[in-house]
């Protein structure tokens, strides 16, 4: 029998062959059951017509294997998946949350490196709370660039305080550092963690608004009838075209500068009179009556098209709330606006 010896001439069948001959006849016979007649029969023609293999072959196959399956793309895994996992292996609720929440958190191995991962004004906000000398270790110890937009963001006469205990600083010793990364562990990762972790049901709102009508309100019928509860709360917290009617005059115009003014016309189109009134009322009255006059010319259009640039719409609003640069109100208390 032939003695295969040099790696680089095997194709990618004989590889999966011998890597299948060597985990043994128990795990193959695993793996074949996951593959159809055309890969199982190509496999086995393969393995039969092999002849004897080199022993550096196969650990140089088994090493090209573990590398392959440790690169960012050879498996996909989740949060989600995670959890579970740490779940099955006995671990405890609390440790798991424990885990999960350093996960969660910004990227980065060391504290230090996670806090240079945190948004600058996140950061600012809780760190203006914290006593100067806190903050001038953190400082030091974040990338400067980052110190620089955080410091930034601060009172002036806190940042200047903090500057001043930097600049005196000598050598932070071990336990100080210690203490102000359990702060920092316990009071600030962990609650940037929760926060960070979205609601399945705020997931399935985003997914809901993607939905054209008619599929949202077949899905959300049938939600209904099973979990009534879940349907509500998807439904309170899905945003539609309509609910822009709860933007104030200066957001509206924000909007309509930003939205592409082809859209527009189609979109209006299929509002309400009241919406309708609100974006006429914050655009000129020249640019109205070109608007309505543009809405006029139209004629019948598709209801597809109609929600099309409806969602065209509500996704810019979006991004606008995103951005900062406008309020989209809940209907919440806390979000009424007081002139």
């Amino acid at each position: 029998m032939r003695l295969r010896e040099d790696y680089r001439t095997l194709s990618g069948p004989e590889k999966a062959a011998i890597f299948m001959l060597a985990l043994g006849e128990e795990y193959t016979a695993k793996i074949f059951e996951h593959m159809d007649d055309e890969e199982i029969l190509e496999i086995s023609q393969t393995m039969a017509s092999l002849g004897r293999i080199n022993a550096n072959v196969v650990e140089r196959l088994f090493v090209d294997f573990a590398e392959q399956m440790s690169s960012a793309n050879a498996l996909v895994g989740s949060q989600e998946s995670t959890e579970r996992m740490l779940a099955k292996a006995g671990m405890t609720a609390d440790k798991i949350e424990e885990i999960m929440e350093e996960i969660r958190g910004p990227a980065g191995r060391t504290m230090w490196e996670k806090l240079t991962n945190v948004n600058e004004d996140i950061l600012a906000n809780f760190l203006q709370k914290e006593y100067p000398q806190t903050v001038a270790v953190v400082m030091s110890k974040i990338s400067t660039e980052h110190a620089a937009k955080v410091l930034a963001l601060m009172p002036d006469n806190f940042a200047l305080e903090v500057i001043h205990r930097m600049l005196r600083m000598e050598a932070v010793q071990r336990d100080v550092l210690e203490d102000v990364e359990k702060t920092l562990r316990t009071e600030f990762m962990s609650n940037l963690a929760r926060t960070q972790r979205q609601d399945s049901h705020e997931v399935m709102a985003d997914i809901f608004n993607n939905f054209d009508r008619t599929a949202e309100q077949n899905f959300m019928d049938l939600l209904e009838k099973t979990v009534p509860d879940s349907a509500e709360k998807i439904r309170s917290l899905m945003f539609t075209f309509e609910d822009l009617q709860k933007l104030d005059p200066s957001a509206v115009q924000t909007l309509i500068r930003a939205c592409d003014k082809e859209q527009m016309p189609t979109a209006l189109k299929g509002a309400t009179e009241t919406l309708r009134d609100l974006f006429f009322s914050n655009m000129s009255e020249r640019g109205a009556k070109i608007m309505k006059e543009d809405m006029a010319a139209m004629g019948p259009v598709r209801l597809k098209d109609v929600e099309e640039s409806q969602q065209y719409i509500v996704s810019i609003a979006k991004d606008l709330e995103a951005r900062g640069e406008i309020t989209i109100a809940t209907g919440a208390e806390e979000d009424e606006l007081i002139y």
